[in-house]
């Protein structure tokens, strides 16, 4: 093995001592030594004239990144609530036993690291993990016997996969045992097209010609948010900037959520004409596709997509013949749930800390780079391609008044047939639990974590923008599931990944899910849950970004929707007084420091 200068001067020479990279460069440097030691952070600094704690802050901020070796072999078994609900906690115990070490730990010999990591997009096929980035789905006890002996043996990870999933993730450069699970095609994403025959259709226009087709079928933003897409391409195409960038959002974190993964595993040709024809829209020649690190068997794959446009002339030069450059480049995420949000993303990419920005100035203003940039979803860009070759007019028959075409939806949990589905805007809950063989549900979780967990009574309601707003993720819970460990496994995953930067998310957090604790361990009383309610209003109001304004939901929703799950657990007419003596807590530290505490009268 080359030095560890050697291996480092190598890889940023490689993306040409480019800081902007940086997220890359840990990447390649850490697959090459196991990790990025002290040493190796001072020689990246050094190289690119950044300070230490600029790349140190970058390799703590991210999941997968790490400072020590965590073994030959890296096994990341997700936790999500989905995957415990499927048989986790034996599969743990499993690996645990056959490896000889806890999870959170790497062996003696350094061979194997057991680690938890979050949600990894296969809900539909839990228990999963991912190993040395080989994606491992529906295990068994006997399964992960057979892996850990072969991983003793010394064997190349890709060769422990026995079986492969459908569709491309059969191909040569995917050999995964993923599964598509599609369920139901609908006309805007499944429908046959030609490819390169959607940007065509937009180059035959003027760029405010797209736009206004974008704004007649009244397309709104697919990753949650809801914010109209031919708008925000608007606003980028009139921002001043000598460039202007497109981003795809590719980190879907959001737990319960996979319905990008199936597009870019069979419908990626579609997804980078959308990014072409939202290049053409705001004046863009270059394109970014932030891909989550869990999606890093997808790469290479998707690399040869990319190469396969260009050469069909529906990426790079003279696109088509009609004058217009454009061409996309793939950025890895290393594990942030907070990077969906996507002013993060966007500093991300620009090799920092995934942390959200101050807005005003917003991304179409002052996105990559400081330039104007429209960021948008995976299944936004691709509903563009379909209407510029049926028209904004065909797409705004289906749906809603305010949710228009179709919504491709993650569907895990207590269901027959989990998979993904692509339904009409407006389908009620009912008609989407007959659909999969759900319909014993006691609970539904709308939009994930960040989302609204429903009971019977509103099974009747819609999902669409007017109504019950969900990004993808649809967590159907059985009547069996005790709903206060799903709550309790949503808040531990907001804790981990908070971002830190504002007090009522990163502190907030951790007393919601204290308090909730308290509730669950039937030590609280009528109060305490009122508390409880008040604090999560406090957090979503205060937090700085969408991911403390939305982290409470877990519990505030249930709160709302299963109160009385909540009254069960207290001492009805008990107030719990604290014996906690103040004064004799500090009477020590006053002694040292030489103070006398003050006694408050009442």
């Amino acid at each position: 093995m080359a030095s560890l200068d050697a291996v480092v001067k190598q890889v940023v020479s490689k993306y040409g001592n480019d800081r902007t990279r940086l997220m890359d460069i840990i990447t390649d440097v850490q697959t090459e030594l196991g990790c990025v030691s002290d040493e190796a952070v001072a020689q990246i600094a050094k190289i690119l004239d950044l300070s230490k704690v600029d790349v140190e802050g970058v390799i703590t901020f991210y999941h997968f990144f790490t400072k020590t070796p965590r073994g030959k072999y890296t096994v990341y078994l997700n936790n999500s609530a989905v995957a415990n609900m499927k048989g986790r906690a034996a599969i743990a115990k499993a690996f645990e036993d056959a490896v000889g070490c806890s999870f959170g730990r790497t062996t003696s010999d350094g061979l194997i690291g057991l680690y938890d990591t979050s949600c990894i997009g296969m809900n539909d096929q839990e228990p999963a993990a991912i190993i040395n980035g080989v994606v491992f789905t529906n295990l068994t006890q006997e399964k992960v016997k057979e892996i850990v002996t072969g991983m003793k043996a010394g064997k190349d990870v890709k060769d422990l996969v026995k079986e492969y999933g459908d569709g491309a993730n059969q191909s040569d450069l995917i050999r995964a045992m993923v599964k598509n699970n599609i369920m139901r095609k609908g006309p805007v994403l499944f429908a046959p097209y030609e490819q390169g025959s959607a940007i065509k259709a937009a180059l035959s226009k003027k760029p405010e010609d797209v736009i206004e087709e974008i704004k007649i079928a009244n397309l709104r933003g697919r990753g949650g948010a809801g914010f109209p897409t031919g708008m925000k391409w608007e606003f980028c195409r009139k921002a001043e900037g000598a460039k202007h960038y497109v981003i795809c959002n590719a980190d879907e974190g959001e737990p319960g959520t996979f319905k990008d993964r199936v597009i870019l595993t069979e419908l990626p040709h579609m997804l980078f004409e959308g990014m072409a024809i939202a290049g053409y829209a705001v004046g863009a020649q270059e394109g970014i596709i932030y891909l989550r690190a869990e999606y890093l068997y997808l790469k290479k794959y998707l690399e040869k997509v990319l190469e396969d446009l260009r050469a069909k002339n529906i990426l790079g030069k003279n696109i088509a013949g009609k004058g217009f450059d454009f061409d996309i480049r793939i950025q890895m995420g290393a594990g942030a749930y907070v990077c969906g949000e996507e002013s993060a993303l966007i500093e991300s990419a620009e090799g920092k800390r995934g942390e959200p920005r101050n807005r005003p100035p917003f991304p179409v203003q002052k996105g990559y780079l400081g330039y104007p940039t429209t960021v948008n979803n995976v299944e936004t860009l691709c509903c563009a391609v379909r209407i510029m070759l049926e028209g904004g007019e065909w797409f705004a028959k289906m749906g809603t008044a305010q949710s228009k075409g179709t919504k491709l939806l993650s569907v895990s949990g207590d269901c027959q047939n989990p998979g993904i589905y692509e339904v009409e805007f407006g389908t009620t809950v009912n008609t989407l639990l007959e659909m999969v063989g759900g319909r014993t549900a006691k609970a539904v979780q709308v939009g994930g974590p960040s989302g609204t967990c429903i009971s019977k009574k509103d099974f009747g309601r819609r999902i669409c923008f007017d109504d019950l707003a969900t990004g993808g993720s649809i967590i159907i819970i059985g009547p069996d599931r005790d709903l206060f460990e799903i709550v309790h496994n949503f808040m531990d995953f907001f804790v981990e990944e908070s971002c830190g930067w504002c007090v009522p998310c990163r502190a907030g957090n951790v007393i919601l899910k204290q308090k909730l604790e308290k509730i669950m361990s039937g030590k609280a009383s009528t109060k305490d849950v009122q508390e409880l309610e008040d604090w999560c209003k406090i957090v979503k109001a205060t937090s700085r970004c969408g991911l403390g304004q939305t982290s409470p939901n877990p519990i505030y929703t249930t709160i709302q929707n299963f109160r009385e799950m909540y009254e069960a657990k207290v001492k009805k007419d008990t107030d719990y007084v604290s014996t906690f003596d103040l004064l004799a807590a500090v009477e020590e530290s006053c002694k040292a420091a030489g103070r006398i505490p003050k006694v408050e009268e009442h």
